[in-house]
């Protein structure tokens, strides 16, 4: 049966109940009736699998104690029964162990970010998916928006001219200490150097901003100078960092991230300044982009208008103009383009690297490069760092 006559079938690897993105990825996977979730390791606690499983309706028999044999047992199924990818949605420190597990099984991957716990391992990823022949992706889910694709084609089309400058930002409240003194909590490992890794906001959220900027305006970030901090008594990696960016053409801007920042909720805002003109872009407006051309009075630019947004942007919208789309439905964007990549191999008709429109292993790599980076530029009092 050709593969776009069925749904694809999903495995988890964590996203158990009480995790934090776990729904999230499977309201994505699943919003478009693509595809079902089919298998999965959802905790290291097998009672919470099994729990998760039956929240699911799931086969009892496809809920493993472990991703090792949760790997070995669909690898053994036949075609109609087999997974067609596995969405790994762990704690940082087990993302290369499952994923290189799945790849040496022969099942695509989807990962969350950052996409390892160390540079090494994002480089060993990257190898052994140039040479498995399999989809990999990596869920950036920002650059699912429509207006951010908009906002991309307007950079990438010369239109608005060289970039001088970038500014992009990302303050939240949720590790900010309370009163009472109390930190951390339920998502305590993001801060523990053993589970997260080298880095804490700066990973989590600060590689967003990377992958937004390099996204929306098409240069590359080439250089650092970074300056991180810990604010929590006792917290043991970074939950604030102001960065300084060079750009690949010779511009420059700023890169600041806070999750102690009280009073912020998902203060994710970018900002691009070009010869010709400039973007503005709020996260927590996201069905808006602003834009500004020399001379001219500001535009707002709204998702699904045929007057002036780009047809490539259009077709990420999923409801009327007027109506509001946001987080889960950027993120079902970049599952909808993985999918799409997936449902071409399966029929024979893979696509180049080059053809996907969704974040993947290159964009994994810069991530790690990123943070590797930031660290050496920060250890070394804030001197200018080669990403």
């Amino acid at each position: 049966m050709e593969s776009w006559k069925r749904k694809l079938r999903v495995g988890m690897v964590g996203g158990g109940r009480g995790a934090f993105i776990g729904a999230v990825h499977r309201i994505a996977a699943t919003m478009d009736n693509q595809a079902e979730i089919a298998a999965g390791c959802f905790s290291r606690d097998f009672e919470n699998t099994r729990k998760t499983g039956s929240d699911l309706y799931m086969d009892p028999a496809r809920c493993y104690r472990t991703f090792e044999e949760m790997a070995a047992a669909e690898a053994k199924l036949p075609a109609d029964k087999r997974l067609d990818f596995v969405a790994v949605v762990t704690p940082n420190v087990s993302h290369y162990a499952v994923a290189s597990t799945f790849l040496k099984a022969g099942f695509n991957v989807l990962c969350d970010k950052p996409m390892t716990y160390t540079l090494a391992e994002a480089k060993k990823l990257e190898k052994l998916v140039a040479s498995s022949g399999l989809v990999f992706g990596v869920t950036h889910n920002y650059t699912g928006y429509p207006v951010i694709k908009h906002a991309r084609g307007l950079f990438l089309d010369g239109s608005m001219g060289k970039v001088q400058k970038v500014l992009v930002e990302y303050l939240q409240d949720f590790f900010a200490v309370s009163p009472s003194g109390e930190v951390d909590g339920l998502n305590a490992w993001r801060f523990n150097p053993a589970v997260a890794g080298a880095a804490g906001t700066l990973g989590d959220v600060g590689t967003h901003c990377f992958n937004l900027v390099e996204y929306v305006s098409g240069e590359r970030i080439t250089h650092v100078a970074a300056d991180m901090h810990a604010f929590a008594p006792g917290r043991k990696l970074d939950d604030d960092a102001n960065l300084l960016l060079r750009l690949s053409n010779g511009g420059g801007g700023s890169l600041i991230v806070s999750q102690c920042a009280i009073g912020e909720e998902n203060g994710l805002r970018l900002r691009i300044f070009a010869q010709k003109g400039s973007v503005l872009w709020d996260q927590e407006n996201p069905n808006y982009v602003k834009v500004y051309r020399y001379g001219e009075p500001l535009h707002t630019l709204t998702r699904a208008n045929d007057n002036y947004i780009s047809p490539e942007s259009k077709s990420y919208c999923r409801v009327p103009k007027g109506h509001t789309e946001g987080f889960i439905a950027a993120f079902a964007n970049v599952y909808q383009d993985y999918m799409r990549a997936i449902r071409r191999q399966l029929d024979g008709k893979p696509m180049k690297s080059e053809e996907y429109r969704f974040p993947t292993i290159v964009d994994g790599v810069r991530g790690m490069q990123f943070i590797a980076a930031s660290l050496k530029s920060a250890n070394g009092q804030g001197r200018w760092t080669k990403v």
